[in-house]
């Protein structure tokens, strides 16, 4: 009989004691299912809303110009003011213009004479040579001088016609009634011809004028409907339908300047007041995210994928379409039905397994 010697029993106890308090320290450590939040995914409308900043013009605005050069010495009109059509709004001096009409005149005035002059010389000479008493050449020269006479009368008739529109210029007129949005010559001032007097906004129509980036002119459906509101009062709004686009882009902004015709504005919504326009652009239908959902791996966009079945998580990398501070948009790599991690997502690891707070859509 094998007898036990003291020593073995003290260590086989050890033993036990030790393999004991492993099983309770690994019992200890196994974690818990950390708690997530997370977002069912669903395929939500395609198009987004986008907004734009502009201000309201007038459908046709005409700068006021003289067709004369000389010194301004009356501008009956000022920003603000209401013409009609016809309305003198401004005047030069017309001493200038009244002294080359009298020369015109007076040039005329000879020039008939010399007219008459030489239609009777040449009347005279066709009945000496019917009778012989004139030679050819004598003729011939009586026939030129009456064509040369002719030709003086007309040039002076054309130069009295334009001493006289020159006069009739010295007056501005406005063409159209509107309203002065600007001025650009002041009383005393020699002006030039061209030169602008009065800015004119004529009644007819307002636009709403924005700058448009050239990927909003491609995602806006064709002949979309834009909603136009005062920026400080948004309760003033009308709409309208887009009428002009610049077919080039601004060399500093690379923006496009795009006139949207109202349609029956309120008479709140004034000449230069800044209102902001907003369309629905066309698109795709899209998977959006909290912006908290998404990480990275493998330097790629991904997020945290909840598998029900066994209630743990996967990373899967996503190609995303936009994002912003809230969402993102994701173009592929989800599917709708799929549940998502959105808050938490800094702590976890492949295969982890979590305990769902809360789900939404």
């Amino acid at each position: 009989m094998t007898t036990m010697k003291p020593w073995m029993g003290a260590v086989a106890l050890g033993a036990s004691l030790l393999l004991a308090g492993c099983g309770q320290e690994s019992e200890a450590e196994a974690p818990a299912p950390r708690p997530v939040r997370v977002v069912t995914v669903e395929k939500g409308a395609g198009g987004q809303a986008a907004s734009f900043t502009g201000e309201v013009q007038a459908q046709d605005e005409a700068a006021l110009a003289f067709r004369v050069s000389g010194r301004m010495i009356e501008r009956s009109a000022n920003v603000g003011d209401q013409v009609a059509a016809g309305q003198v709004v401004a005047r030069l001096d017309p001493q200038n213009a009244l002294n080359a009409l009298r020369s015109a005149q007076a040039a005329l005035a000879a020039a008939e004479s010399q007219l008459v002059t030489a239609a009777n010389t040449f009347e005279r000479q066709e009945r000496l040579l019917g009778n012989g008493f004139t030679t050819q050449a004598n003729h011939d020269a009586a026939r030129s001088a009456l064509q040369a006479a002719q030709s003086g009368v007309d040039d002076a008739e054309a130069q009295l016609k334009i001493a006289q529109d020159n006069v009739s210029y010295t007056d501005l007129v406005a063409d159209a009634a509107g309203t002065v949005t600007a001025r650009g010559g002041e009383p005393g001032e020699v002006v030039q011809a061209g030169q602008m007097i009065l800015q004119l906004a004529r009644q007819g129509g307002r636009d709403a004028v924005f700058d448009v980036p050239a990927n909003m002119l491609r995602a806006a459906p064709a002949d979309p409907v834009i909603t136009v509101s005062l920026s400080d009062d948004p309760k003033v709004t009308a709409t309208g339908r887009v009428r002009e686009v610049a077919p080039q882009a601004d060399p500093v902004t690379r923006t496009f300047r795009v006139r949207v015709g109202l349609d029956n504005p309120p008479a709140a919504m004034r000449l230069g007041s800044t209102v902001i326009g907003r369309v629905e652009l066309a698109g795709a239908a899209a998977i959006e995210l909290p912006a908290s959902a998404l990480t990275a791996v493998n330097d790629r966009p991904a997020v945290w994928v909840f598998d029900p079945a066994t209630q743990t998580v996967a990373l899967r990398n996503i190609e995303v379409r936009r994002f912003s501070q809230a969402s993102v948009t994701v173009e592929s790599g989800l599917s709708p039905g799929e549940v998502v991690v959105s808050a938490g997502v800094q702590a976890l690891h492949p295969g982890q397994k979590v305990r769902l707070l809360g789900a939404g859509s």
